[in-house]
């Protein structure tokens, strides 16, 4: 494991595992830090030098100060940090894996930065979580006002009960690990976030994405409707197909982790599945 000694990468705590000759960077999602990535984790190292980080708002971040409301009020700004990040480690041309809100992101970064993205996996990503006329995003307006309300007013009780929602419950050792994970997380930064994430609206991007794409979607996340990876992969530009892992939940990362990995083999074009 090489642990890096520079600006952006030390603040993020961005490690690199496993000595392939491609980069694959894993992105976390709302609430969460790297340790997501665990189980997959030894498997993609022997095929893959492989980036892992934490964003700015993680509990896994030390520094408080890192997270600062006025810069980061939207995805671009994340964005910009995961360019820097890619930039100062000198990648280039790596797989993106990005989970959540951090698919957006990616999708932004790739935009922004083509050469140094060659393929995204969008897991449980959305481009928008409200429903509008003709399009589905799982939520009424009033249900993200209720969110926003109960994070402001008690954040600890809505992170175990959010926590519960999202992750598969016949799985409780992951309920569990992203319950700590989210209870970790600042509020001052968990308020901010949320609203970013509950009332974006990033559909007019994706017909800019040119990158190959792999939207990765669970048979039922209460986050994400099954309707919006199809509803990205005929707005995305670039070649993008949808992968459905029959699981519940909005973490396969962490409770179907088997499933995941196979696809993630598909995909790149490794096969010797790890039963690790």
């Amino acid at each position: 494991m090489v642990v890096l000694e520079q600006g952006l990468s030390t603040a993020m705590n961005a490690k690199i595992i496993g000595s392939g000759s491609e980069g694959i960077v894993l992105a976390h999602g709302y609430g969460a830090d790297q340790s997501v990535w665990d189980k997959i984790l030894p498997h993609l190292a022997q095929h893959y030098r492989v980036l892992v980080f934490d964003w700015t708002f993680s509990g896994a971040v030390k520094d408080p100060n890192l997270f600062d409301p006025v810069k980061y009020t939207s995805y671009e700004a994340f964005a910009n940090d995961l360019i820097a990040l890619v930039d100062e480690i000198n990648l280039q041309s790596v797989v993106f894996v990005g989970h959540s809100m951090s698919g957006m992101i990616g999708c932004i970064a790739t935009i922004k930065r083509p050469e140094l993205f060659k393929r995204l996996i969008l897991v449980g990503a959305s481009p928008r979580y409200i429903n509008i006329d003709g399009y589905e995003g799982g939520f009424e307006k009033s249900d993200v006002e209720q969110i926003i309300l109960n994070i402001e007013s008690n954040y600890e009780n809505w992170a175990t009960a959010f926590a519960s929602l999202v992750v598969d419950q016949k799985d409780p050792l992951s309920v569990d690990k992203f319950t700590k994970c989210l209870r970790r997380m600042r509020p001052e930064a968990a308020l901010p976030v949320a609203k970013i994430i509950f009332y974006s609206d990033e559909r007019d991007i994706l017909d800019k994405v040119m990158t190959p794409c792999t939207i990765i979607q669970t048979t039922s996340d209460i986050v994400v409707p099954k309707s919006v990876a199809f509803y990205m992969q005929n707005k995305i530009k670039g070649k993008s197909t949808v992968e459905i892992i029959e699981t519940d939940g909005h973490f396969p990362q962490l409770t179907a982790h088997l499933q995941f990995l196979q696809v993630l083999g598909n995909v790149l074009g490794f096969s010797d599945l790890g039963h690790n």
